[in-house]
């Protein structure tokens, strides 16, 4: 499979941007899936030490990558204490 893929790559040489692009889009799903999957607070990886880890959070933490319009250091709980 890769023998072909070289001699097509030496064949058509506008494709090697191709391979780069795509190989990149791979590379950065799986980093962003490792990242949702360690660092997100609703994904619950360890359930022994752990278990709602969200509740530790404060009401302040940003929980989206990127928020557009939301101001997290104005917000105030609004449930008790756990």
């Amino acid at each position: 499979m890769f023998a072909t893929v070289g001699k097509q790559l030496r064949n058509h040489p506008a494709l090697i941007p191709l391979f780069i692009f795509i190989g990149g889009g791979c590379t950065m799903c799986l980093a962003y899936l490792a990242r949702l999957g360690i660092r997100s607070p609703e994904v619950c990886i360890d359930k022994r030490n752990n278990p709602e880890p969200w509740n530790r959070l404060p009401p302040t933490h940003q929980y989206k990558f990127y928020a557009v319009n939301t101001d997290y250091s104005k917000l105030k709980k609004e449930g008790p204490d756990y």
